[in-house]
C-alpha cells in the first residue's frame, strides 16, 4: 500500500513539473485574469456616462477595460476630450485604433494593451468602468491612491463595495431597460 501511495505522489509531482514547464502553461501565467467579459456598453448608456461625470475638453477620460474604445471614442467626438483606453485583449485594441481612426479621433485617443490593475490613471481626470463589482473593488485601491482630488470614476451597472457613490443615476435605456450609473469624487482618501 505504501508503495502505491509513494508512486502515485511521485507522479502527481512529475505531471506538477511538467505542466508548469508547457508552453500552455506559461501563457496561463503571463495573461492577466479577465475583470469581466468584453460586453460594449450602449451607445446613450455611454453618452450618459460622459454626461454624468460632466466631461469637458478640459478632461483626460479613461476607459479601464475599454473593449472596442467606444467611452474615449465618444468622449472625443463628443467633447473634444482627450482619452486613453486600456485593456489586455490584443483585438480590442486593434479594434479600439480602427474605430478611432475611422471616426477621425485618432490624435485625441490613445489605446494601451494592459492589465487594468497594472496601470497608471494618475493623468485622468475621469475613469469609466464597466467591470464587475469584485473588480471594481480591487481597482479601488489603485483608483483612490492615483488620482488627484476632484476626478470623477463612473461606473455602469457595479458599485464598489463600502464606497458610497456621490450620485447614482437610474434610467430606462432605449430598449427599456433599467440602467444604473454610479459616480464617485475622489477627495485624497485612499480606500483599500
Amino acid at each position: 500500500m505504501r508503495t502505491r501511495v509513494t508512486a502515485v505522489t511521485s507522479l502527481l509531482a512529475i505531471l506538477v513539473v511538467l505542466a508548469s514547464l508547457s508552453p500552455v502553461g506559461a501563457i496561463a501565467e503571463q495573461e492577466p485574469a479577465s475583470l469581466a467579459p468584453f460586453v460594449p456598453t450602449p451607445y446613450g448608456v455611454v453618452h450618459r456616462m460622459l454626461e454624468l461625470a460632466g466631461v469637458t475638453s478640459d478632461d483626460v477620460v479613461y476607459d479601464l477595460g475599454c473593449g472596442d474604445g467606444r467611452i474615449v471614442i465618444t468622449a472625443a467626438e463628443r467633447f473634444g476630450a482627450r482619452g486613453v483606453g486600456i485593456d489586455y485583449d490584443p483585438e480590442r485594441i486593434a479594434e479600439a485604433n480602427a474605430n478611432a481612426e475611422r471616426r477621425g479621433v485618432q490624435d485625441l485617443v490613445t489605446f494601451i494593451q494592459q492589465d487594468a490593475m497594472q496601470a497608471d490613471v494618475s493623468d485622468a481626470t475621469v475613469v469609466t468602468l464597466y467591470l464587475l463589482s469584485s473588480s471594481n473593488r480591487k481597482l479601488r485601491p489603485l483608483l483612490t491612491q492615483q488620482l488627484q482630488p476632484g476626478s470623477r470614476i463612473v461606473s455602469h451597472a457595479f458599485g464598489m463595495g463600502d464606497w458610497e457613490p456621490t450620485q447614482t443615476d437610474r434610467f430606462e435605456d432605449e430598449r427599456g431597460t433599467t440602467r444604473t450609473l454610479y459616480l464617485w469624487r475622489t477627495d485624497g482618501t485612499v480606500r483599500p
